[in-house]
């Protein structure tokens, strides 16, 4: 910031499921917002291991690590009260096993488009962006 002030990084890991033209994305229970599947690192955890965690217990899948590929990291000014905090959300495909399933601390499940853009946080409008100029999102 301008005044010197460091801001507060919330660092994430999310990953990227696309399925003929839309992307998987998720809304927890009590938000009004819609995520790309995912969440914050604990302790020393890796990408790999903060991606298998977070989406076994978001979505009830697993993961298979031999097929997790990153595809881009973004920053964005966070969505929500934690004023001029950035959130860093390094994103990852992957193959899975498993039936895909909201869990307990999940409301709702969507697959979004393009045109759905506006309902996701500044960081996930981000990825949205190139996985449209890369002819993915339709």
């Amino acid at each position: 910031m301008a005044d010197g002030r460091v801001r507060q990084l919330i660092d994430t890991v999310a990953w990227v499921r696309i399925e003929e033209g839309r992307i998987l994305c998720a809304r927890p229970r009590g938000k009004d917002v819609f995520y790309i599947p995912g969440g914050k690192r604990e302790g020393g955890e890796t990408d790999l291991q903060t991606l298998l965690r977070e989406i076994e217990e978001e979505l009830t899948v697993a993961l298979l690590p031999e097929t997790a590929a990153h595809v881009g990291t973004y920053e964005a000014v966070v969505h929500g009260p934690a004023d001029g905090a950035l959130v860093r959300m390094s994103c990852y495909t992957a193959d899975y096993r498993g039936t895909l399933a909201a869990s307990s601390e999940i409301e709702e499940v969507a697959w979004f488009s393009y045109a759905d853009r506006p309902l996701v946080p500044p960081v996930d409008q981000l990825l949205f962006d190139d996985l449209v100029d890369a002819g993915l999102l339709r």
